[in-house]
């Protein structure tokens, strides 16, 4: 790092803005991610967003986001350091300052195999276990034969209280920007009685299934199904390693695995909700 800057203890954090999109999506690419500027411009509206400006006027240092769900929990995501200062603690610095900015709520994110150990050193403890899947959809093995069909103005309480009671907490915020954020939101009908429902949004090449809310495994395969066969591009999807069932299915269906990504909490023992009936995040950097 050139002598000429000043420590990086001393370099301020600063609230990031919708502004603020290409120096996010310049960082993202920085570190090898995809620039993801769709994702990054719900998450910069939606939360809160916080970053290092570089001095030497290289765009950002660092930059994260959290997502406040109200007093019991707050969820962080894009933890993201520039590749020439990392390993020399800025990462650690940034979130020390979202954990105080936290105060007394409690706190979620989905962390990477590298990123694991500095949030454990941080106080968040590993809850669950989600698997990154990605692929064209094969419709080889069919999904059951469950109504589903494109969500309309009028579902939309039916799906926040749903998705309220599956959840454990209220999400309104994020879920009435999904019709302008999702390519596709589907709902899956039982006697009228809506059971579940997923939404299908553009990320670069992909469709990322997320979120992804059903009363069981065959609902949500059905939803799945339905989304898949509205889109040419690949899917991609984060899902708790405990839905065997619908991993294997997926599998089974042209998706191959990433990655997995630790699941973890912060000042709660676990996270709030169903988790039997929630079976991928809208997005994993916002829960």
């Amino acid at each position: 790092m050139p002598t000429s800057l000043p420590p990086l203890d001393q370099l301020p954090i600063r609230a990031l803005t919708a502004e603020d999109l290409t120096a996010c999506a310049d960082l993202s690419a920085d570190r090898g991610w995809q620039r993801e500027e769709h994702k990054w411009n719900l998450l910069l509206t939606a939360g809160t967003g916080y970053g290092i400006d570089d001095p030497d006027g290289k765009g950002l240092v660092a930059a994260s986001v959290v997502t406040s769900y109200g007093p019991e929990l707050s969820a962080i995501g894009m933890v993201l350091v520039a590749e020439r200062y990392a390993r020399q603690g800025v990462g650690r610095r940034l979130m020390r300052h979202v954990i105080a900015e936290a105060g007394d709520t409690p706190l979620t994110l989905h962390a990477t195999p590298n990123g694991q150990p500095l949030y454990e050193q941080l106080g968040f403890v590993q809850t669950g276990r989600a698997e990154m899947l990605s692929g064209h959809f094969t419709a080889a093995e069919p999904a059951p034969e469950i109504p589903t069909r494109a969500a309309t103005a009028e579902d939309l309480q039916t799906i926040l209280r749903l998705d309220t009671e599956i959840f454990g907490l209220d999400r309104t915020h994020m879920l009435t920007r999904l019709p302008a954020f999702a390519d596709q939101i589907r709902v899956a009908e039982e006697g009228g009685e809506i059971i579940g429902f997923a939404a299908a949004w553009p990320n670069m090449s992909t469709h990322v299934v997320g979120p992804l809310i059903a009363r069981d495994t065959a609902t949500a395969q059905a939803l799945v199904a339905s989304l898949a066969a509205a889109t040419d591009r690949p899917l991609r999807t984060d899902i708790d390693v405990r839905h065997t069932a619908l991993v294997s299915w997926l599998k089974a269906n042209g998706l191959a695995p990433i990655m997995f990504n630790a699941v973890m909490v912060r000042s709660r023992p676990d996270l709030p909700g169903d988790w039997s009936r929630r079976f991928a995040p809208l997005t994993v950097a916002a829960g």
